[in-house]
């Protein structure tokens, strides 16, 4: 994870700190400061070193909860497989934390998991490493949790024979140098794990990053935190199609400042076919946002025999059927759906069982309730967004979410944003709900001409809407009063700078040794050394590139 640092002063008295999430870290004028979350309790050599951030304590958690239940998972299936003989208990997994950092999250699965074999818990800094030795010790996990100090692609391709059962990958940024070699280094039927901190690349900021990353192109468009989910599935699915595998999410999620996928891996050549029909392009509209989804192939399933054929498309014009703008083209991007809905609901049985274990219990049970009644459609609508087009006040949700069951078809809300409205009600019927809602509630101000809004008001709604408060207009994450949203409980809740204690110093001063005096020695050569852009007529200088790199420095303790 990356740093805080503390530059204070404290007296002789200890001072405790206990975020919203659950964590408790405790500082004094000792050599060492400690982090306690869940079960394990991390040490650090001086208050200057602290490189924890507690807004990773729910992605944590939620591990820590997913990993189990999916052992659990692994027993019944081998006890299917091999008979009713045969002890469910004696199933064991082995993990790989392939970007430890101080081993936090590893302890954590050693003290709180039940059916652990062996732990490999790896980060590229020297530093580190021996702070995990110190970690491992201090919590009595060293009979499971073994230290290595290694580049993380590389460990990975060494165990494509001897794999892992588990494979997690948190870092800092971009977990896409890592993906090729992680697919191959999980079991089949393993559960590979991936965290992205690069939002502003997944979200479209940066299109051509993201398709150099990710081998997709990302879109501008309120629904980009799901559209992000769907692109890393579609990555770790192309790379594991590479050597006849494919994925199976057991669950996808976008929270605070990252997404976070869980995903089976298994082998089977045959069903890698079917993958061309999991992926898709997704056609935006640049004015209303509207969009479209076009698969890459059709799979046409005729018993227990399956049928590949071309895609048919496209599914829309060079221009918008709603409001006549150009259409932008993203993807290709993950179709299928993102969660297994039976895993999701056996999670929250299991974390409801045992919430005094995790710190942001409420949390989790809120999300994974939202999760649950998320229909299997992909991308949403942001109500707020659709209205702003035409300019007219927003209905509640409820009214909303009346209007499409009053007219027969489905509705959730999304768990990546909380004014969502995700349908299987195609466009046209969205747009003739904003059109009835318009003309109920007229504004003075007329609409210019040619814009998005006006284009649509100029079409007469097709369809009978009705906002009339249906019976089941309101969700039942809500009735319940869970926490679904949460708001951010301090200032600067989010990724913190990347670490750079005493834990790097090492790697830092290597690396600035390395570029010791290299521009002198570069003579001004533009095609040696990358040279900073300077716009015209300024004295501002474009140093565009710089934010993209990918470190193996964790986001995470």
């Amino acid at each position: 994870m990356a740093g805080e640092q503390s530059g204070n002063q404290f007296d002789d008295m200890d001072i405790a700190f206990d975020s919203k999430q659950g964590a408790k870290m405790t500082v004094d004028k000792t050599p060492q400061t400690s982090v306690k979350e869940g079960k394990a309790e991390v040490l650090f050599p001086s208050t200057h070193d602290v490189f924890y951030n507690p807004v990773q304590e729910f992605n944590r958690d939620m591990s820590v909860a997913v990993v189990q239940e999916y052992i659990n998972s692994r027993r019944e299936e081998q006890q299917i497989d091999k008979g009713a003989s045969t002890g469910a208990g004696e199933y064991k997994v082995t993990i790989l934390e392939a970007l430890a950092a101080s081993g936090l999250r590893s302890i954590r699965y050693a003290l709180e998991l039940d059916g652990v074999e062996r732990i490999l818990a790896n980060d590229y800094s020297r530093q580190a490493v021996e702070s995990m030795r110190t970690n491992v010790e201090h919590n009595g996990v060293g009979h499971l949790v073994e230290p290595n100090e290694g580049e993380a692609s590389l460990l990975m391709h060494k165990h494509k024979s001897d794999r892992f059962d588990i494979v997690d990958l948190d870092p800092y940024g971009s977990p896409a140098p890592f993906l090729d070699s992680a697919v191959q280094a999980v079991k089949d039927k393993g559960l590979l794990l991936v965290t992205c901190t690069d939002m502003a690349v997944l979200c479209g900021n940066a299109s051509e990053t993201c398709r150099a990353k990710y081998g997709a192109v990302s879109l501008k468009t309120k629904c980009c935190h799901e559209l992000a989910l769907r692109i890393i599935l579609q990555s770790i699915e192309s790379h594991a199609n590479r050597y006849g595998r494919y994925t199976v999410p057991l669950l996808a999620l976008s929270a605070d400042f990252y997404v976070r996928v869980f995903v089976r891996v298994y082998t089977g050549p045959a069903m890698v076919k079917k993958s061309t029909s999991k992926l898709g392009m997704v056609y935006l509209c640049s004015g209303c946002e509207s969009f479209a989804l076009q698969p890459l192939g059709r799979c046409i399933e005729k018993g227990k025999s399956l049928k590949f054929t071309q895609a048919q498309g496209p599914p829309v014009g060079t221009n918008c059927p709603h409001c006549g703008h150009t259409q932008h083209l993203g993807g290709p991007v993950w179709l299928d759906p993102l969660h297994d809905k039976e895993f999701v609901s056996r999670l929250i049985t299991s974390i409801n069982s045992k919430s005094h274990l995790f710190g942001t219990s409420r949390r989790m049970l809120g999300v994974l309730h939202v999760v649950a009644e998320e229909l299997d459609v992909p991308l949403y609508y942001i109500l707020d967004r659709l209205t702003s087009v035409v300019h007219v006040t927003t209905p509640n949700m409820l009214q909303a979410r009346s209007a499409l069951l009053n007219a027969g078809h489905k509705v959730s809300l999304s768990h990546a944003a909380k004014n969502s409205l995700k349908t299987d009600a195609p466009a046209q019927f969205i747009w003739d709900m904003i059109r009835t809602w318009k003309k109920q509630n007229a504004s003075l101000k007329a609409l210019e001409v040619e814009t998005p809004g006006e284009v649509i008001m100029r079409t007469e709604p097709q369809a009978n809407i009705d906002f009339t408060l249906h019976a089941e207009a309101n969700p039942a994450s809500r009735e319940k009063q869970l926490l679904r949203y949460q708001v951010n409980p301090e200032r600067y809740w989010g990724p913190k700078t990347r670490a750079k204690t005493s834990l790097w110093s090492g790697k830092e001063e290597e690396k600035r040794a390395r570029h010791q005096g290299k521009r002198q020695q570069s003579n001004g050569s533009a095609g040696e050394q990358p040279q900073k852009k300077f716009s015209q007529s300024t004295d501002k200088c474009n140093t565009r590139g710089e934010k993209d790199g990918t470190s193996q420095d964790s986001n995470k303790s």
